[in-house]
């Protein structure tokens, strides 16, 4: 066990040295962008809902923040609304490590790091690598892996930044069409990228990603606009068409009473399918084109994150 968190921190000390200079130079750019923003303009802030439901709801009592192995964030300062998922990966479980506990120290420390001085509101990708090294640092290992999606709006550019790593992941909708939408990053079918600690021995068959593998995408957003951002027990089992018929209700929508009834409404709906064994779910037409023979839904912890841009 020593020799795991001596490893783990030259890691940390690596990965941290590494994207201490990546913020350096995207702080700079931010304080050179700052000097051009003009005070009295209308800046954008996020209507936000969560919602979400644990796969197994009498082994996972509620805990602020997560739904089973799930784990979310949602944080505010005067420049910026920040949102997170992040999805610890169950296999784990079959170890006695609980796959929560990484997802949920990831997202905890995500929603920290934003009120720390060193915040840039153009990065999410450094609060996942600050959150990871951190993580690896930890005196007692938590153990395991977890896919993450961080979104953040920057309320000086009216620009949201995203960093995605795995199959949990954000779709934008405006004026009745999805206009951004994140990719899922797959090692192969049903094994997505992440974020990982293996135990003692098992380093070399563990998957483990660096979080500068993380897909990140920059566009502006506009009044109006619906964000979701969710684990992948939602996009496995909720057909797009589907979805966007959904979203498309509250697009402007500033009331967050109707903003929760349609979160509530999506995750129930993803639970419903998840538990159907007759529906081809999105997760099952993807076996399928990896020449696996599947139907239904795919039982899963669920999280949806729901949010319109209001000015």
């Amino acid at each position: 066990m020593h020799s795991l968190n001596w490893t783990s921190r030259l890691i940390s000390r690596a990965l941290r040295s590494s994207f201490s200079t990546l913020l350096d130079s995207a702080s700079g750019a931010t304080t050179k962008g700052a000097a051009k923003t003009t005070p009295n303009r209308s800046r954008p802030r996020f209507v936000s809902v969560v919602c979400g439901f644990a796969k197994d709801n009498l082994r996972h009592k509620y805990k602020p923040g997560k739904y089973g192995e799930d784990s979310w964030f949602k944080a505010s300062t005067e420049s910026a609304d920040v949102m997170g998922v992040a999805d610890g990966v169950g296999g784990w479980r079959s170890y006695g490590i609980d796959p929560g506990e990484f997802s949920s120290f990831l997202m905890r420390t995500c929603e920290r790091l934003v009120r720390c001085t060193h915040f840039n509101p153009q990065r999410p990708v450094n609060l996942l690598a600050y959150s990871y090294c951190e993580l690896m640092e930890q005196k007692k290992p938590i153990l395991g892996s977890s896919t993450a999606c961080v979104l953040i709006l920057n309320r000086e550019t009216s620009t949201v930044h995203t960093a995605n790593i795995g199959d949990s992941g954000f779709m934008v909708v405006r004026e009745g069409e999805i206009v951004h939408k994140s990719e899922e990053q797959q090692h192969y079918f049903n094994t997505p990228f992440q974020l990982s600690l293996p135990p003692p021995g098992h380093g070399p068959n563990v998957l483990s990603d660096s979080p500068e593998s993380a897909d990140t995408m920059s566009f502006p957003v506009q009044e109006g606009d619906v964000i979701l951002i969710a684990t992948d027990g939602v996009f496995d089992n909720v057909p797009e068409e589907l979805m966007l018929q959904v979203l498309r209700d509250v697009e402007g929508e500033r009331d967050p009473v109707k903003l929760q009834m349609t979160a509530n409404t999506l995750a129930l709906m993803a639970r419903t399918l998840s538990q159907n064994s007759d529906f081809l779910s999105p997760f099952a037409i993807s076996a399928r084109r990896n020449n696996i023979q599947a139907r239904g839904g795919k039982p899963d912890d669920i999280t949806v994150v729901l949010a319109t841009v209001a000015m």
